[in-house]
């Protein structure tokens, strides 16, 4: 037989297709040609199986290999194929019964030694090849336990190609995923530490109660990096479909933490303020990876100092922040990527930004504006709860540990309001007040009395609020009742939520 045929599982974005790793061996002159779109990558898969197939004992046959990855027409990306092409080669050219690998997937980077080497994204091509019906995979030792958390699958594991060999041959045993051991939560940082700032702190809650953006401005020294650092303290750990998407996005980074276990806690990215638009919202040569958005999937994106950061990276995340997705075109084919992440923005005040606040400011109002202009209106009017904190004062800073709640009181309150929101909009189809469309928020049974909302139309009419700006407020007020335990806003959730997100009282 000069014919055989593997499956694999390729990537595009965070989504996996099954692939049929075909092998034709034929007179002629030795050659291996591969086909199906594949990348730089899987084209030097041609030199690596052939090192490592006969390092590892097998006969490489001299013939013509025809390789074809099919669907023809889906791009293949990076070394995952190599497991499966070393196989279907020696089960074309007869070295191997291939009978065991019938409706296995088969994935692995192979080493000039006939050792098979982990490969980023095996979560989302397990995931895969599960919903195409497919219940074993064959994968490298170090993505066992990465494999193993995907339900419905029987993972085997091979640290070597000659392992692989003996196991098709002979039957002998593959190595079996280690039961997942999850560790209990660290301690990481505490509200309790945060000195003062109760309208930050209410601010916080509100935007962790609702899934709310946040915008923190004031000076050096206030707060506004300890805020937003234990805004993950206060969120729900992730459910299972969540902990899988975040999962499988920081195994398409190569960001996953030793052990492979599910993420549970919602992730936490905090760029540089010298990020470029690739690394905030994705991109690179070939597959574009993930950027910082979509690794804060479901979890915080923090971008500290956000005056800093260039105005063309700042807008790129007007278009995710709306949509909840990043779509990436290429000109071999685009990548999409969840983005459902909230963002924290801190700034100070003015570029000289005096730790006394206003009062001690050197800068002339033209640097004030200038500075602060950087944020621009478009992108502020996304953000939700927008705050100025004060300086602390040293009363505060020396009662710090002692009157502040820990996060873990927060994050009751917390958890419960967020129930409230799902149970509510569970109609809808949506779990958080963030997400719900405006039209819904206008219309029975969920539109607010007139009276309560006057205020706003007000605003709305003379032009200080934006239609956005109107619709946020408004889900603002229904989180501030989430949180008070009321089933609907009233005229003083709204007029809280006016001044979270103006300043203002109303």
């Amino acid at each position: 037989m000069s014919y055989a045929k593997v499956l694999c599982v390729g990537l595009v974005g965070v989504t996996g297709h099954l692939v049929e790793v075909e092998a034709d061996l034929a007179a002629g002159l030795p050659a291996v040609v591969i086909s199906g779109l594949p990348d730089t990558a899987l084209h030097e898969a041609r030199d690596r199986v052939r090192a490592a197939v006969v390092n590892s004992g097998q006969r490489w046959p001299n013939r013509r290999i025809t390789l074809n990855l099919l669907p023809a027409d889906l791009p293949k990306f990076g070394s995952a194929f190599d497991l499966a092409i070393a196989a279907a080669l020696l089960g074309g050219s007869g070295e191997l019964p291939l009978l065991p690998l019938e409706h296995v997937v088969v994935l692995g980077e192979l080493g000039l030694d006939g050792t098979v080497r982990p490969v980023r994204g095996v979560l989302p091509m397990v995931a895969a090849a599960a919903r195409a019906g497919v219940g074993k995979v064959i994968v490298p030792a170090g993505n066992a336990a990465e494999a193993a958390v995907v339900p419905g699958v029987r993972v085997r594991a091979v640290d070597t190609l000659h392992r692989l060999v003996s196991f098709i041959r002979d039957g002998s045993p593959l190595i079996e995923p280690e039961p997942d051991d999850p560790s209990p939560a660290g301690g990481g940082p505490d509200l309790a530490e945060v000195a003062g700032q109760g309208l930050g702190r209410r601010a916080l809650e509100v935007a962790a109660a609702g899934g709310h953006h946040l915008a923190l401005v004031g000076p050096p020294g206030a707060g506004k990096t300890m805020l937003a650092e234990r805004l993950p303290s206060i969120l729900p750990e992730l459910d299972d479909e969540a902990a899988l998407e975040v999962t499988a996005l920081h195994s398409i980074a190569g960001l996953l933490p030793p052990g492979g276990r599910l993420l549970r806690r919602p992730p936490f990215q905090a760029p540089h303020h010298t990020a470029t638009v690739p690394s905030l919202v994705g991109g690179g040569s070939g597959l574009a990876r993930p950027g910082a958005i979509s690794l804060a999937h479901r979890g915080v994106l923090f971008l500290d100092e956000a005056p800093e950061f260039s105005r063309g990276a700042l807008e790129a995340l007007r278009q995710p922040l709306e949509n909840g997705r990043v779509r990436l075109a290429r000109s071999r084919g685009g990548a999409e990527y969840p983005a459902r992440t909230q963002l924290v923005l801190a700034a100070n005040p003015c570029p000289c930004a005096k730790p006394a606040g206003d009062a001690y400011c050197e800068c002339p109002p033209q640097a004030r504006r200038r500075y602060l202009s950087r944020l621009s209106g478009p992108l502020l009017d996304r953000i939700d709860v927008q705050v100025k904190l004060p300086p602390v004062r040293a009363a505060e800073l020396m009662q710090a540990t002692v009157d502040s709640e820990p996060s873990a009181t927060v994050a009751a309150r917390v958890a419960v309001a967020r129930q409230a929101a799902a149970t509510r909009w569970a109609v809808l189809g949506h779990r958080l007040n963030a997400e719900i469309p405006g039209p819904y928020l206008r219309r029975p049974p969920w539109r607010l009395p007139g009276p309560d909302t006057a205020e706003l139309r007000v605003r709305l009419d003379a032009g200080s609020l934006s239609a956005r700006g109107f619709d946020r407020i408004i889900r603002l007020a229904w989180t501030i009742a989430d949180l008070d335990g009321r089933d609907r806003p009233d005229r003083e959730d709204v007029r809280e939520a006016i001044q979270l997100r103006t300043g203002d009282a109303a």
